[in-house]
């Protein structure tokens, strides 16, 4: 298993003045300009949909209801009254969300402008600088061929320039085998101490054995899955003789996509794929946000708000379930 690096990394004033930093300050601007100057319009007010916390105030107490946590039974009401109660707390207002982003070789993929890792650097500092605004704080682990990279929750947004440069000075992996999507989930359960919000930002693109480790990790805490994908993962087009090549083994091999019967092999693969896939996220107990990269950042943030606004109403009205279901943009792909 990789060892988590002791060393962590924090923003540098200076590091940021530098040169080097302009791309990561451009793409925050635009992100600024282009998405989050048209969320603040529909989420004004609603700051509560996109994190909610436990708290440590007690509020009020009623009666356990299914899907509640056990952990906050009130044992002494209980044995009084004879019948399960739980305690409610007053929410937190400054939170900590920390993104566990998976940077393999599988993610530098992408059919059109937009590769998965770029997907995913945008989603990232969207969501960091929505939540710094209102005085979270957010912290980041990086994966390549392991966890190396570990970015302690702060606020500002200077932070998260530091936390979008660290993503972009990434180069891109070679080829040295499958990835272990497991490490990273683990790490984070080892490194986030207290209940926060988790974002697992990957393809899942990994063999078998992460999917304990990310149920364990959702048992503590508030866990969203953002599932990257390209629309060719699932079909392929009618383009003749084609050098596809593994990202993560760097194996080639030579189709023939005119082979109409290959395209429904193909696409019957992907599928069974998907399938085994979000059966796994919903099993682990956790909420996917599908992300394309053709997809509309913006469209995806009011589909990640509607899914905390559920969470919201579910909770209010006595225990929310442990997963709500897939969020993505309809209709994804051509049947």
């Amino acid at each position: 298993m990789n060892k988590v690096p002791e060393r962590t990394e924090a923003a540098d004033p200076e590091a940021l003045r530098d040169p080097g930093t302009q791309g990561a300050e451009a793409l925050l601007r635009r992100l600024e300009w282009t998405v989050i100057r048209r969320l603040d319009g529909l989420l004004q007010g609603d700051y509560r949909t996109l994190m909610r916390g436990a708290g440590l105030d007690l509020a009020d107490l009623r009666e356990y209801q299914h899907h509640d946590d056990v952990r906050h039974i009130d044992w002494n009401v209980t044995a009084r009254l004879q019948q399960p109660y739980v305690r409610q707390f007053t929410e937190d207002r400054e939170l900590a969300a920390w993104f566990l982003v998976d940077l393999s070789a599988s993610v530098d993929f992408g059919s059109d402008e937009r590769a998965k890792r770029g997907v995913a650097r945008e989603f990232v500092g969207v969501l960091s600088r929505l939540l710094t605004r209102h005085g979270n704080r957010v912290g980041a682990l990086l994966y390549g061929t392991e966890v190396d990279t570990v970015i302690p929750a702060r606020a500002g947004r200077m932070h998260v320039l530091h936390l979008l440069q660290r993503m972009a000075q990434r180069p891109a992996e070679a080829p040295q085998g499958a990835t272990q999507l497991r490490d990273l989930l683990l790490a984070g359960q080892r490194l986030i101490k207290r209940r926060c919000t988790v974002f697992v930002v990957s393809d899942f693109i990994s063999p078998p054995g992460w999917e304990q480790a990310l149920g364990e990790l959702s048992r503590r805490h508030d866990v969203t899955a953002v599932r990257l994908y390209d629309p060719l993962e699932m079909e392929l087009p009618d383009i003749g003789l084609v050098t596809m090549r593994d990202a993560e083994t760097g194996e080639q091999l030579l189709v023939d996509t005119h082979d109409a019967g290959f395209r429904e092999r193909f696409a019957a693969a992907a599928q069974a794929r998907e399938t085994a896939l979000l059966a796994s996220l919903a099993q682990a107990g956790v909420d996917t946000l599908e992300l394309a990269t053709d997809d509309d950042l913006f469209d995806a943030i009011l589909r990640f708000a509607d899914l905390r606004r559920q969470r919201s109403r579910m909770a209010a009205g006595g225990g929310a379930p442990s997963h709500l279901g897939v969020l993505r943009n309809e209709p994804r792909r051509a049947s």
